[in-house]
């Protein structure tokens, strides 16, 4: 039997500590690192993002929106960013924030989750907004792919608050009743934005992964992602980007002192790891 997401992701969490690091090839990075807004400068920069980090950090995050507006050579970038990482042992979560009536999911989890599609990865983000019940395809096929699907619950950006508090307690409760009787997480995680002031739902009976963006350059630290989930922080994953990606010189040194300040706070057994 293969190891389902929830097994892969918790395993990962214990050995490289508590953290999903974004791949975000935006125009001003590229531009920043000295790179061509071209897909060889997307190629570059994903290669070396992916030569820094894949053996350092459980999950890592690369946004598909950047790579699709270069079309056909964007995505063969991004299909070779995804199999090395693979190849390296580290989860691949793919940020695509797709929702959509039941034949459009079904063929969005066959193009994301299948294992034999060429961008197959670990994990996606799904928009819960035409309905929780729309993402039943994407969830059955995760599970038939040993795969996970991470929904949007209460992000970090402000603009959403006001229609994601009508609805994050059923995200939350549709997440919490795929998860039931799995172990030790279910395939059915959420995203909660790490720079919220206080959570308005209780998590403790989700029984699944909680991706925490707003690490670094949105105003999180690891201390307030452990304040904010404190009832949770064994399934907590911070995410972090800018911060990291801001210098590529650093890249890896970033990543590491983001990662173990994560972990001191979420899991204080992993301190002091070894680099």
């Amino acid at each position: 039997m293969n190891e389902t997401f929830g097994t892969r992701l918790r395993a990962r969490l214990d050995e490289r500590g508590p953290l999903c690091v974004g791949i975000d090839p935006s125009p001003a990075l590229l531009h920043a690192w000295g790179l061509d807004d071209s897909p060889a400068g997307l190629e570059r920069f994903s290669r070396t993002v992916v030569d820094a980090v894949a053996d350092v950090a459980a999950l890592v995050k690369p946004q598909s929106a950047f790579f699709e507006r270069w079309g056909s050579r964007g995505i063969a970038v991004l299909e070779r960013a995804i199999a090395d990482l693979r190849e390296a042992g580290t989860l691949v979560l793919l940020d695509v924030k797709r929702g959509d009536i039941d034949s459009t999911m079904a063929a969005y989890a066959e193009a994301y989750l299948d294992r034999g599609s060429p961008l197959a990865v670990d994990a996606v983000t799904l928009s819960p907004y035409l309905g929780f019940g729309s993402l039943e395809g994407a969830i059955k096929s995760a599970v038939a792919n040993d795969a996970g699907v991470f929904v949007l619950a209460r992000t970090s950006n402000a603009e959403a608050a006001t229609l994601q508090r009508l609805v994050a307690g059923q995200v939350l409760a549709g997440a919490a009743a795929a998860n039931a009787g799995h172990r030790p997480f279910g395939p059915v995680g959420v995203v909660m934005g790490a720079t919220l002031p206080e959570l308005e739902h209780s998590l403790t009976d989700l029984n699944g992964p909680i991706l925490a963006p707003g690490l670094g350059a949105q105003g999180a630290s690891p201390a307030d992602v452990a304040r904010l989930f404190a009832p949770v922080r064994h399934a907590v994953v911070p995410s972090v980007s800018r911060a990291v990606l801001a210098d590529p010189k650093r890249l890896r040194a970033r990543t590491l002192q983001y990662r173990d300040e994560c972990a001191a706070y979420l899991t204080p057994e992993t301190a002091g790891r070894e680099h």
